[in-house]
């Protein structure tokens, strides 16, 4: 899929899903506007939907009509993501930021060995993303960084499909105008010869989009957005009408998710790209 979006230069949206209402709203998302999908599972929402969300999803992915698949997000726990390939995930992110350089290389080769037992499909990160930029030092911010240099090493040594980079991105709500530092990406791409992915994607610009897209990244992570938007929708549906149906209230849910999904797929360029 990733091979696909970098032949083509587009990028695919990987949305966090907790519960059903999101898999439906992702992917008659990208039913509509034909476009690949990846479906992302955070480790909490495996631990509180365990086997039964993972098979929901697995099995939303196979009825889908479009290129999607199930993706593992953010898992720290060696036990957790061989648990989740047992259950037929297939794509794993081994995520090792939290380590010294040693050991999330380590952490994430020996994940990267049981994968290729599975077949399956292994994302890094390298760098540390934060929850928010704000309160930290210069020498802070940019120590979190992803160095082009140790990157090309990172990936040869751990033989990763794709690696998620730091660039100034970080996890949430932005509370000051995204700084991407696009010179880094530059020369990460020219370091780095796998596809790369950006975390934070939610309340970034067009502008931002277009450009990362244009400087190789292949896969961009949205949750914020999409979980706010299933929020308010449940709170103005039970302000507005009081009383209302609880599967009136998950659709009108999955109408908001919807909604900024197929936006996304717009700004993504992966709309159109999966026609048959």
């Amino acid at each position: 899929m990733l091979q696909d979006a970098d032949r083509r230069n587009y990028a695919v949206g990987a949305f966090n899903i907790y519960n059903l209402e999101g898999i439906k709203a992702v992917i008659s998302a990208a039913e509509a506007v034909r476009s690949p999908v990846i479906l992302q599972l955070h480790p909490a929402a495996v631990k509180y939907g365990g086997k039964t969300l993972i098979a929901a999803a697995r099995q939303a992915v196979q009825d889908c009509s479009v290129r999607a698949l199930v993706h593992l997000d953010h898992a720290t726990d060696r036990e957790l993501i061989l648990s989740c390939m047992q259950a037929g995930i297939r794509s794993v992110m081994a995520d090792g930021s939290h380590l010294s350089l040693d050991g999330n290389v380590a952490f994430t080769r020996e994940i990267g060995n049981a994968a290729r037992e599975q077949n399956a499909f292994v994302e890094a990160e390298l760098g540390r993303l934060s929850g928010t930029e704000d309160g930290l030092s210069v020498a802070e911010y940019e120590a979190r960084l992803t160095d082009p240099a140790i990157a090309s090493a990172f990936v040869r040594d751990t033989g990763v499909h794709c690696l998620a980079v730091c660039i100034g991105n970080v996890h949430g709500h932005y509370r000051s105008e995204p700084r991407l530092d696009f010179h880094l990406l530059e020369r990460i791409r020219k370091q780095v010869h796998v596809p790369l992915v950006l975390h934070g994607a939610s309340g970034l610009s067009e502008a931002h989009v277009r450009e990362s897209i244009q400087l190789g990244i292949r896969k961009f992570n949205v949750n914020t957005e999409v979980r706010d938007a299933f929020l308010s929708a449940l709170s103005r549906t039970l302000n507005d009408k009081p009383g209302t149906d609880l599967v009136d209230l998950m659709l009108n849910g999955v109408a908001g998710m919807r909604a900024v999904v197929i936006e996304k797929m717009g700004l993504f360029g992966s709309a159109g790209k999966d026609p048959q």
